[in-house]
């Protein structure tokens, strides 16, 4: 009786684990769909965001009113605003390329309602805004009333996820400038003058593509809106090897993540040995003492010493 008994457990746990594992195979998540081919996908983008251009207005007359105390709002033109100006007719544009296929090419358009007075970004600098991110709905999803700092640099891997600024809003901000001046008040706050205010038409192939946040209401390849202020640029040398990271792109595409001279898997810009060579990079240049950068080449053959692993 007692080897019966046996018998029958063995048989009731291995239905057991094979009913768990079954349920395991069926619960588990489907993987993601491969991601949409991004040339179809910047044409499909340009055309959402034209629309939009098209058929929405600005509240421009605000601005004339009372530029210091100024925000963004968009409408549709319809009713009492069908005599309004189109976007379409007020914004500038800019070609991108994309930085995972560098066949594919977006127009990105960028509202300059003022340019600034005040020191214009490097594409790597850090910021300090304010802003507004909406998707083509006017839905808003993130936003910042009071100034942050930003890091402007992209760091889109490639697989198209991105873990700072997203490049879109990020090729928009090199186009304004900050403030002309800025004045700490005496309660500790800060008071701008002649800043920067834009906004720019994201698509999403310069934005989150198929992997938008999870905390944000947004879907996949959904083309966004940033409305911004910009107030300050300060220089960034992320690595503090004496080279500012905008002069760490050594292939001139606005882009350091791939820009990795000895192939360790660290970009330049974070890397404070360039050459891999031993020799940190801040000893294999010279800063004078205005700030200017000298780069020797001391065997004279094209390759500055600290991007030379034989010097």
């Amino acid at each position: 009786m007692m080897i019966r008994f046996k018998y029958i457990f063995v048989l009731l746990v291995a239905l057991f684990a094979f009913t768990v594992s079954c349920k395991k195979d069926d619960d588990s998540p489907e993987p993601p769909p491969p991601p949409r081919e991004r040339g179809p996908e910047a044409a499909r983008a340009q055309a959402e965001i034209e629309e939009f251009l098209e058929t929405h207005f600005y509240n421009y007359e605000d601005f004339l009113t009372d530029p210091d105390n100024f925000k963004i709002v968009f409408d549709t033109i319809a009713g009492e605003n069908a005599s309004k100006t189109p976007l379409i007719d007020q914004v500038s544009s800019k070609v991108v390329t994309d930085v995972i296929d560098s066949s594919v090419e977006y127009k990105l358009y960028y509202l300059k309602v003022r340019e600034g007075e005040g020191d214009r970004p490097h594409f790597s600098d850090n910021t300090t805004n304010t802003y507004e991110g909406r998707t083509l709905t006017l839905e808003m999803f993130d936003n910042a009333v009071t100034p942050i700092r930003f890091n402007l640099v992209d760091e889109q891997n490639d697989q198209g996820l991105s873990a700072g600024i997203i490049r879109g809003l990020q090729q928009a901000l090199i186009e304004f400038r900050g403030a002309s001046n800025v004045t700490t008040n005496p309660d500790g706050t800060l008071t701008f003058e002649n800043f920067g205010i834009g906004a720019v038409f994201v698509p999403s192939g310069l934005g989150y593509y198929q992997y938008p946040p999870t905390t944000a209401n947004i879907l996949p390849y959904d083309q966004l809106i940033f409305s911004f202020e910009l107030f300050s640029r300060e220089i960034a040398d992320h690595d503090n090897d004496g080279i500012p990271s905008y002069m760490e792109d050594l292939n001139n595409n606005q882009y350091l993540m791939d820009d990795d001279t000895d192939g360790d898997g660290i970009p330049n810009y974070l890397d404070n040995d360039d050459d891999g060579d031993r020799r940190l990079t801040r000893d294999e240049i010279i800063i004078h003492e205005d700030g200017t950068l000298e780069f020797p080449d001391k065997n004279g053959n094209g390759i500055e010493d600290y991007l030379d692993p034989t010097i």
